[in-house]
């Protein structure tokens, strides 16, 4: 039963935003109020403990996503902190991936942000449950009922309030619980460690009745039990209200709103105990879903120590030059000296060592259960996204989204010694990063690196120059392209050539079409197994497929494309799988080029938070960077310009815009779609 216990006690929970909401200043003070850390760390003085990189530090945001443990009122909380620039999605995707909960950050005065709007959704799709905290309270402009009227318009959830603040901007003294019906404020003497309920001023009384009413109104719609104790007119304890909210927040038909001001101290500690409250513990989370890679018959795992072990590989680390697994243990347990199964890549691997995390702190353990989240060393061939269990009860479970990177920058090294640190520099980023590709250049020896963004790639070059002291010549950032094709076409593509002893043949009739925008490759076969046997339909895809990867205009990938094999023919003795995937190969590419080959250019979507005197000349601006303006929404004295623009007119667009609204707009961008310039 201890066991059972400690799961019901624990919570794994994400802190995601929009950047500059200040998640890491509610982390640091979440560290604080829980006594895991004795000193506040501001973001600012560059001394938060979850922002421990360099270049966090000097930049003021969080770029990769930091683990840690703390407990709060007998719970255990693993918390993950994540980034929220636009530059880092994979970051927060993987870390969404493996909780069970969030806490959603938002800012009072720039309310629902595009990158707010981003990670709320990513929840979604994983179905994690979530409360949100309004920060910045005392700012300047600070209106929490706005935020949460965007946040009624922008979700799908129903925000419910259950908190009304106590004054705002410079006035903000303290909360009103909606629930309890009490006053809570903060005591600034102590950083706000204690904090006093009292009874709720006269003056807000009226408002706290109307919002109260509302709260209670909104869980009757949803829970009929609920709905009965309230229409028979009876006295609803807090009790009641809050194991109703408990079940709402759950199955994800409301958000517990909270409001506060994480850097003033005030608002933090009712956000650890709605934590505790509304968010799942492992064990309320459905059982996890996978494959069985021998059997191909769907499986569950529960959330138990009993259960055969099923875990899922979510973070790779370089820890001065060792190499750290972050797991999310969803059933079974593991110890330390352990050997076990990696499902995705078919091989056998050895626990070393097994870590609880503090940021890039650590303290070594020597078993972990399910519902944990470890750093596991000595794990050589795993990656993200690989599921780790046990041998004899193999399960694949649901790898996590990659995005395509859009962006490429040519570095080379200045010396031999250092071609061979940025080899394996480069080679360790790309086990922690899997939205990093690099590859090298034969013809102009220098080797492309491709990233999410211009702040991605800058951070890599920044980490190769400290952590690996290599010096390297930088090229300017270029964009990726795709390249398709405009019209359908019927090419016959033939090989008949003798290798060493023997002849190989392959004849192929292929069909290319486009297809619309964001399809991909298709590969369809068209044809019955008398033309040509089926033992080479994979041979033939496979060439196809290959050739893809290089265009015939410029070399790059071939995408929106339909292939349909349709027909061929077949020697006897002669016939090789080789013969059939050169041959398809090269009908692809002769298709391509009489097809009226395109070239494909990223276009992003790009979000500006603009002060509204600034509108007319930030609109201009976008037009003349062949920009196509989606919606203006003016929200009071700021303005919210959503526009599709190519990536290539997006070069040092951060300058550009801070100097023509005077340093005041903000944005953000995000990868629509390739499509024609």
């Amino acid at each position: 039963m201890a066991s059972k216990s400690k799961l019901s006690r624990t919570r794994n929970i994400g802190i995601i935003a929009h950047i500059d909401a200040g998640k890491t200043t509610v982390s640091e003070r979440i560290l604080f109020y829980t006594g895991r850390s004795y000193k506040m760390g501001e973001v600012h003085d560059g001394e938060a403990v979850m922002d421990w990189m360099p270049q966090e530090q000097e930049r003021g945001i969080t770029i990769t996503s930091a683990v840690t443990t703390c407990s709060w009122k007998n719970h255990e909380i693993h918390i993950i902190d994540t980034p929220g620039h636009v530059d880092f999605t994979i970051e927060v995707e993987r870390s969404l991936r493996v909780l069970d909960g969030a806490v959603v950050v938002f800012c009072a005065v720039g309310g629902v942000e595009p990158q707010s709007e981003t990670v709320w959704h990513q929840a979604d799709r994983y179905g994690v449950p979530k409360i949100a905290f309004i920060n910045k309270m005392d700012r300047v402009g600070a209106d929490y009922f706005a935020t949460i009227s965007m946040m009624e318009k922008r979700f799908n959830s129903r925000p419910l309030p259950i908190q009304i603040p106590w004054g705002r901007e410079e006035t903000f003294s303290g909360v009103v619980d909606l629930i309890r019906q009490q006053l809570v404020t903060w005591d600034h003497a102590t950083l706000g460690l204690s904090f006093n309920y009292s009874d709720i001023p006269a003056d807000l009384l009226p408002q706290v009745g109307q919002f109260r009413e509302q709260m209670i109104e909104t869980l009757a719609e949803i829970d009929d039990n609920f709905a009965d104790q309230y229409l028979e007119g009876k006295e609803i304890s807090a009790g009641e209200i809050v194991s109703a909210i408990r079940k709402a927040t759950l199955s994800l038909k409301v958000v517990p709103v909270m409001c506060g001001s994480a850097l003033r101290n005030k608002g933090v500690q009712p956000v650890l105990d709605a934590v505790l409250a509304y968010l799942p513990s492992p064990e309320d989370i459905p059982p996890i879903r996978g494959v069985n890679p021998v059997t191909h018959a769907e499986e569950t795992r529960l959330s138990s120590h009993k259960e055969p072990l099923a875990a899922l590989a979510f973070k790779i680390m370089q820890d001065e030059g060792r190499k750290l697994t972050y797991l999310r243990i969803y059933a079974g347990e593991m110890q330390a000296g352990q050997e076990i199964y990696n499902a995705s890549k078919q091989k056998k691997e050895k626990i070393a060592r097994l870590l609880k995390m503090h940021a890039n702190k650590r303290e070594r353990i020597e078993k972990a259960v399910a519902g944990e989240l470890v750093a596991v060393m000595g794990l050589k061939e795993t990656t993200t996204g690989d599921t780790i269990c046990d041998e004899g009860h193999p399960i694949l479970l649901e790898p996590i989204d990659i995005y395509e990177p859009v962006i490429s920058q040519a570095i080379e090294a200045k010396t031999p010694a250092d071609q061979e640190k940025l080899s394996m520099a480069l080679s360790k980023f790309m086990e922690e990063d899997p939205t990093l590709l690099v590859k090298y250049d034969d013809e102009t020896a220098q080797t492309v690196i491709s990233g999410m963004g211009e702040l991605h790639l800058e951070i890599i070059i920044d980490r190769l120059i400290r952590e690996f002291n290599t010096r390297v010549n930088i090229g300017q950032p270029r964009v990726v392209y795709r390249e398709t094709i405009l019209k359908k076409t019927e090419i016959d593509g033939r090989f008949e050539k003798e290798l060493g002893e023997r002849k190989h043949f392959g004849h192929v009739r292929l069909v290319l079409e486009p297809l619309s925008r964001g399809s991909g490759l298709e590969f369809d076969r068209r044809i019955d197994g008398t033309a040509i046997p089926e033992e080479y339909y994979g041979a033939i895809e496979e060439g196809v497929r290959e050739s893809a990867l290089s265009g015939c205009l410029a070399g790059y990938p071939v995408v929106d494309v339909r292939v349909s094999l349709v027909g061929g023919s077949f020697r006897e003795g002669e016939a090789s799988a080789l013969g059939y995937k050169v041959a398809a190969s090269s009908a692809f590419k002769d298709g391509c080029a009489h097809a009226d080959p395109i070239q494909l250019e990223p276009i992003m979507n790009v979000d500006v938070l603009t002060p509204s005197e600034f509108m007319g000349d930030v609109i201009g601006d976008i037009h003349a960077r062949r920009g196509e303006i989606q919606a203006v929404s003016p929200k009071g004295s700021i303005s919210e310009i959503k526009a599709r623009v190519p990536l290539r007119a997006l070069f040092g667009y951060s300058t550009d815009l801070r100097s023509a609204t005077q340093g005041r707009a903000v944005f953000s961008m995000q990868f629509f779609r390739f499509d024609k310039s």
